[in-house]
């Protein structure tokens, strides 16, 4: 079979289908008409009967265990199957899919959290990496559902999720850390916090409530390192300014940073005022 129709309706394994986005994945993938077959760490298919039941497995685990999990099934698969990763990082990931299977492979990351109700205008991010079967039954699937999809590299993939993901969580946690060393009631602060700071807190509080997915999100991306150093030397750069005590010179600063963004690169715009 050189293609997939998508009339097929084929069962779709989901190791790690009783977790947050596994659950959302089965439900997704049922409403389209695939049959999911679930296992968690309890219940469930072991790797080898997943293999053979589904023609694609799609591992959703944590991080941590993902290239243990990909050990397991990566054997058992057909070169006709297909391997798929639902984690944050791709990577490494991806190098075991290649590594551990003859099965074509595609890297997942859906760009949300298993809360939302639907694919419509959401952010996916693909890595394909072998095979040319299953790439356009996946963007079919996920494409007519509204997704928003960005095709890329591995590599490049997680060097973006260090700014996406990595410094911005990291950011929030310090933010979070500096709240509590302060000291300060909560409900002092809260009759005193603006709406952004309201919307700050419930963000620091999904953080610090779910340490589980956000620790490794953060703690093991290597591309975090780099952006790490650039955030310390743009904070010593306002910490020297503010410690001046000058509003003019941090003005400027911000003019400046405006001014000198890259052309196509990220940039916020500034009001010069006076």
């Amino acid at each position: 079979m050189n293609g997939l129709e998508s009339k097929d309706r084929f069962p779709v394994g989901i190791i790690g289908g009783t977790g947050g986005m596994g659950q959302w994945f089965a439900r997704f993938l049922e409403g389209e008409g695939y049959p999911a077959i679930v296992s968690g760490r309890k219940a469930g298919p072991a790797p080898a009967e997943m293999a053979r039941l589904c023609p694609a497995v799609v591992v959703s685990v944590p991080i941590q265990v993902t290239g243990q999990i990909i050990r397991e099934v990566g054997p058992f698969l057909k070169p006709e199957s297909l391997l798929m990763d639902l984690t944050s990082l791709k990577a490494e990931p991806v190098r075991a899919m290649l590594e551990f299977s003859s099965s074509e492979v595609i890297g997942l990351h859906p760009l949300f959290g298993p809360g939302e109700d639907s694919l419509a205008g959401k952010n996916v991010a693909l890595c394909p990496a072998r095979g040319e079967k299953w790439l356009p039954w996946l963007r079919g699937l996920l494409e007519s559902n509204g997704a928003r999809l960005v095709e890329t590299t591995p590599e490049r993939h997680d060097e973006i999720m260090a700014l996406v993901q990595g410094i911005n969580h990291l950011d929030t946690l310090a933010l979070g850390m500096v709240l509590m060393g302060s000291g300060l009631d909560r409900q002092v602060l809260e009759r005193f916090s603006t709406p952004i700071l309201q919307t700050k807190l419930g963000i620091i509080q999904k953080v610090f409530s779910n340490p589980d997915l956000y620790a490794p999100i953060i703690a093991l991306n290597p591309h975090l390192r780099q952006i790490m150093g650039l955030f310390e030397r743009k904070f010593a750069e306002l910490r020297r300014i503010v410690e001046k005590g000058d509003p003019e010179e941090l003005r400027q600063r911000i003019l400046q940073e405006a001014a000198g963004a890259t052309p196509g690169g990220f940039h916020f715009t500034a009001a010069p005022g006076r």
